[in-house]
């Protein structure tokens, strides 16, 4: 282009393209400077910057607030073996106990608490046999408690032994208990809580009729109970719940139903332990 054709009359410059070369198209285009990036990947980015600073934001305030990110249940775990000393007896071992459908036939059952042992170690509280079968455990605490049902004419020790072990060494000794049927053998049978001045004062160790023991793996707990009758006979040849319970059983322990009385106080104490380990904390008004 000439540097200064322009419009006659008018001073200023006019500027004008020329027409491509011919083949100009089919030649590589220089690369710009700049990277253009497509909207997509600068969207894409854009959320994967922000999912990171929300996940970053969480992460910092778990930490603040004292929260570790385990899953829920290794902390009811951990919450089941601190209520020893955090809940009051009366929850744990409540002054009666409705036993519906617990009787032999489905018939209901009343359990009236008539005595609370003081919460102590597990030294004096078992057979030697029994206690070496749960010392890989551990004992942290023992709580127990004796009842006696509507017509007191039988007595049952409940108990509650809250141990050092942690998930796994539970598994392994509830595994052990079912393999090796421990928890059927006479000689691995609980001691009773035998209270002075009370309806279980003779409730000794030849006054024990049927029992049952349970290992549990969701709590640092072996739960068991111990049965017999409330006079003071003693039983030449006790017989553990799950047996006394057996449809068919004509012996004494099974026709008095002592292994329906076990069975179902235990059961319904472990209830209580778990609903209060599952239930939410209460609020301060």
């Amino acid at each position: 282009m000439p540097p200064h054709a322009g419009t006659p009359g008018n001073g200023r410059p006019v500027v004008s393209f020329g027409e491509p070369e011919v083949g100009y198209e089919d030649r590589p285009r220089p690369r710009p400077w700049g990277l253009r990036i497509p909207a997509r990947i600068v969207a894409v980015a854009a959320c994967v910057v922000l999912g990171l600073g929300l996940i970053g934001g969480a992460v910092t305030g778990s930490w603040l607030i004292g929260d570790s990110g385990d899953d829920s249940g290794r902390d009811s775990f951990a919450e089941a073996g601190e209520l020893w000393h955090s809940v009051p007896v009366d929850k744990l071992f409540p002054p009666t106990v409705d036993g519906q459908g617990a009787g032999p036939g489905g018939a209901d059952r009343t359990w009236t608490r008539i005595a609370v042992a003081p919460d102590s170690g597990c030294k004096d509280a078992f057979d030697p046999l029994l206690r070496k079968a749960l010392a890989p455990v551990g004992c942290e605490r023992l709580l127990r408690a004796t009842y006696t049902d509507a017509t007191q004419s039988y007595v049952t020790t409940v108990g509650l032994l809250f141990t050092d072990a942690d998930a796994t060494v539970m598994r392994a000794l509830g595994a052990r208990f079912s393999k090796e049927g421990l928890d059927t053998r006479a000689d691995l049978m609980p001691l009773p809580y035998a209270a002075k001045n009370s309806l279980a004062a003779d409730f000794g160790a030849r006054q024990r009729a049927s029992w049952t023991i349970s290992v549990l793996t969701d709590a640092p707990v072996v739960a068991y109970a111990v049965s017999g009758w409330a006079d003071g006979r003693t039983v030449d040849s006790p017989e553990p719940a799950e047996k006394a319970m057996t449809s068919g059983d004509t012996s004494p322990t099974a026709q008095a139903g002592l292994g329906n009385e076990a069975q179902g106080l235990a059961d319904r104490v472990e209830r209580a332990l778990r609903k209060i380990v599952t239930s939410p904390p209460e609020q301060s008004s």
